[in-house]
């Protein structure tokens, strides 16, 4: 247990250090490489994981190359320029309607999308108001707990519910079902609670007439016509899949590739760039660091946290449910989102999934929300906190913690309610 323990933690450290530049996937691949050679995992584990989280990254990788081609296009653009345009010049109407727009990018394009692609979108936009630091930080928190706060509706908004629905093999339909009420409550305790946070930072006008006209920022109108028909098609393929018990990835990543075949078609991409561009590190690092922390649970971790599901159960479905949400949250906090989903999936099956299935809902409400309050929990946040360096905005891990520590337990707790 401590020598698996002691690889977790400097893997984990060097995943936030980076020092010379060393990326996170390369460090995850090195802990798991590490890992094998000192015999806390065999190769037979490599597999298991690999068969756990296939699906997942090949989702992913879609995911994230469909929303490359539609901000290449000006999609997202369009769509952030339209809602703070229908503020009205209302600074608070503004706050509502971008993290309505981040929930929805988060629902469609999961979490890491709404990081990658969205955040440098708004803070370009705040700066072209002249917005002062204040309310750009205000806006920039916002929209960063928005992504992981409403990750949750479908298979597809977050890494951890794909590997979830795969482990315990629950259908598109069947889970857009569960979650559609917690991830609700989700987002509306969000945008209270946050609006409530931030309410003296927040302008009360801000002359949107500054801003473009919407339409100027498309390159390309054939293609962005088209995106509207194609995303609806693809929605309905999710479906369709569900009812064939297709993989996810079959159309997530398929649709990625017909769309940007397509976008190249009518000129509106480069096909090589886009697939050199996407986020390659971030399939290394998901598959290197649950390699790394299978083999805590080879430790007997597993066993452990069923244990304490266990003690919770025996004090009836509402303590079992909240308690597993902030068990997953609080484990995720510290050990990342990532590895904590499966380690936690795990545990729960252990336990027993037949008649504990709110439990695997709690697990990934813990795991997608729980994460926003330390900067190391998501690889949304260290994706969004990456971005806002390289345009030269750095959160400090105080500043960052004073509104995660106090913003995410009563929306975690609100969310789970939908569950009960």
């Amino acid at each position: 247990m401590a020598l698996a323990f002691g690889l977790f933690l400097v893997t984990l450290v060097f995943i936030i250090w980076q020092p010379k530049g060393l990326q996170i996937g390369t460090t995850a691949v090195i802990g798991a490489i590490v890992a094998i050679v000192l015999g806390i995992v065999s190769f037979d584990d490599v597999i298991t994981v690999i068969d756990i989280v296939w699906d997942a990254t090949l989702a992913f990788i879609g995911i994230i190359i469909l929303s490359m081609v539609l901000d290449e296009i000006g999609f997202f653009e369009w769509a952030a320029i339209k809602m703070a345009r229908l503020s009205g010049g209302s600074g608070n109407k503004m706050f509502v309607y971008i993290l309505l727009l981040g929930a929805v990018v988060a629902a469609f394009f999961a979490n890491d999308g709404a990081a990658l692609i969205l955040t440098p979108i708004l803070l370009a936009k705040m700066k072209y108001l002249k917005m002062k630091p204040l309310p750009i930080f205000a806006f920039l928190m916002a929209g960063g707990f928005i992504g992981d706060a409403a990750s949750n509706p479908l298979v597809i908004s977050n890494l951890t519910n794909i590997v979830t629905v795969g482990y315990f093999d629950i259908g598109f339909v069947e889970y857009a079902k569960n979650m559609f009420l917690p991830n609700l409550l989700s987002i509306m305790a969000s945008i209270a609670i946050l609006w409530v946070y931030f309410r003296k930072d927040i302008p009360l006008h801000v002359n949107v007439d500054e801003l473009p006209q919407a339409a100027s920022v498309i390159k390309n109108q054939t293609m962005f016509k088209f995106s509207w028909g194609f995303l609806a098609l693809l929605m309905g393929g999710y479906f369709i899949g569900d009812r064939l018990h297709l993989p996810v990835s079959v159309f997530a990543l398929g649709g990625a590739l017909l769309f940007l075949a397509i976008a190249n078609h009518y000129k509106a991409v480069k096909p090589i760039m886009t697939i050199k561009a996407a986020p390659w590190q971030v399939v290394w690092f998901s598959i290197g660091l649950y390699v790394v922390v299978y083999g805590l649970k080879n430790a007997g971790l597993t066993d452990i946290i069923a244990s304490w599901i266990e003690l919770l159960i025996a004090q009836g479905e509402v303590a079992a449910v909240i308690g597993t949400g902030f068990l997953s949250a609080l484990i995720s906090s510290i050990m990342n989102n990532m590895p904590t989903i499966m380690i936690m999936d795990i545990a729960i099956d252990k336990v027993g999934y037949a008649g504990h299935e709110a439990l695997v809902y709690a697990n990934i409400l813990g795991s997608n929300l729980g994460p926003k309050m330390t900067p190391i929990g998501s690889l949304a946040t260290l994706l969004w906190l990456h971005v806002l360096a390289q345009k030269g905005v750095k959160i400090g891990w105080g500043e960052y913690m004073k509104v995660g520590l106090v913003v995410t337990p009563p929306v975690l707790f609100i969310a789970l309610l939908g569950l009960i």
